[in-house]
């Protein structure tokens, strides 16, 4: 049932007025009336925080807080999707000054405008959106302003006599010192004053006379007609032109009868030279396979590293496969470099970073890891908080010198991934460390 009366209030929003229509689609002259109200508080809110905020919270201002108005209008068209319109408003409201306290007090408000309306449709049809761009004046007490309407609205036409009009403008002040932004919605009718357009009453000719018999319509009268109940062609006294592959293309001049083609291959289908599923007409790399999202031509490896740039996290610098096309890091692990037992930096441990650093700047689509590791002297209870901590300390040495954060992610282990046996002072050394991998 749903879908039943959205298609007929569809049908109806497209359909032309069909009563009342002269068929002229540009628009009389009209005069009207509106109701408006006049809201600056929503505009506000759009200007102190912003649109997106304003509608993810719902901060619109309540009708409530808007000041009722009237208006009286003038509306003729000028070609068949644009309208003039020139309005007078009025409204008596507590007008917000830019930089100027508020008073309480409430003023008559006028306001005067020339707008253009940008209609999606002619005249003839019975739903018109629009589009509002103009320009107006106006004068609160003693002050004086100008600006611009911006807006959109919908008129409804009824049979041509009247319609009904809805829009809601956007004023932006051109004197800021004496005019604000602020919206106004109007609902109101309008009529037409002008006469309508009288019909063209075009006098049907006289009838021709009645032509030769032609059963099958082939523009070839039965008398010539080979083929008199099938169409055909003169060529063919009247008689189909063979077309095997129906391409369109006779059989006579088709170098590929079986095989449906175009005109310009002689009745054969678009090449494809190198195989790739893409014709030649769309490919732009003809003898060299390739994909479609590149016009036919490979994958692009702007490195020349044989890693395509749409697997290469660094496409610009050339690499190995196995480090995803990132060149190797020039240094994967590094043995203890911090105070012991503390995550404190030693001069050997920030020369070593440096040269990530130094790695990270030159390759700016690369992201790592930084992993803290210990050996297995002490409990996991001491072991495991300190190697995240060596890790986190690493990561922010690399932030200050200019490493953003979010390429970095750091993590501990404690004890639980020893390279070396921890029997031995060399292998618990190996083990006391911090790792930087490339991420994957």
């Amino acid at each position: 049932m749903k879908h039943v009366f959205v298609s007929l209030l569809a049908t109806i929003l497209i359909t032309p007025v069909a009563l009342g229509q002269n068929g002229d689609e540009i628009r009389g002259t009209d005069i009207g009336v509106s109701f408006n109200l006049y809201d600056f508080k929503t505009a506000e809110l759009i200007r102190s925080n912003s649109l997106s905020v304003v509608l993810r919270d719902k901060q619109f201002g309540n009708i409530s807080d808007m000041s009722p108005g009237i208006g009286l209008h003038y509306f003729r068209g000028l070609k068949k999707h644009i309208d003039f319109g020139g309005s007078l408003n009025a409204s008596f409201l507590n007008h917000p000054f830019p930089d100027k306290p508020d008073n309480g007090i409430d003023r008559l408000l006028l306001q005067l405008e020339a707008t253009a309306q940008f209609k999606m449709v002619s005249d003839k049809y019975w739903v018109q959106p629009f589009l509002i761009g103009g320009l107006g004046g106006q004068k609160y007490y003693i002050h004086y302003g100008a600006y611009v309407p911006l807006g959109v609205g919908l008129n409804v036409n009824f049979f041509d006599e009247g319609r009904l009009f809805i829009n809601s403008t956007y004023r932006v002040p051109i004197t800021t010192a004496t005019a604000n932004y602020h919206f106004m919605h109007a609902l109101g009718i309008a009529g037409r004053i002008s006469k309508k357009k009288e019909p063209v009453v075009i006098t049907p000719p006289p009838p021709p006379p009645p032509p030769p018999k032609d059963s099958d319509n082939d523009g070839i009268i039965d008398d010539n007609d080979k083929c008199p109940t099938v169409p055909g062609v003169a060529k063919y006294e009247g008689c189909p032109v063979p077309d095997t592959d129906k391409d369109g293309i006779n059989d006579e001049n088709d170098k590929c009868p079986t095989v449906a083609g175009l005109a310009k291959y002689e009745g054969c289908p678009i090449p494809d030279t190198d195989k790739d599923g893409i014709n030649d007409e769309e490919d732009k790399c003809i003898s060299v396979p390739g994909v479609a999202r590149y016009g036919g031509c490979p994958v692009p490896d702007s490195d020349g590293d044989t890693v395509n740039d749409e697997e290469d996290k660094c496409p610009r610098v050339a690499g190995p496969v196995d480090n995803f096309g990132c060149p190797i890091i020039g240094i994967k692990s590094f043995e203890i470099v911090f105070r012991t037992g503390s995550a404190v930096l030693l001069p050997r441990g920030k020369s070593v970073l440096d040269t990530v650093a130094a790695y990270l700047n030159r390759n700016p689509d690369v992201s790592v890891t930084i992993d803290g590791h210990t050996d297995n002297t002490g409990s996991d209870k001491v072991n495991n908080p300190l190697s995240v901590r060596r890790a986190e300390a690493s990561k922010a040495y690399l932030v200050k010198k200019g490493i953003s954060a979010d390429r970095m992610t750091t993590a501990g282990f404690g004890s639980t991934q020893p390279v070396a046996d921890n029997k031995t002072a060399e292998g618990r050394q190996k083990n006391r460390r911090i790792e930087v991998k490339i991420k994957g």
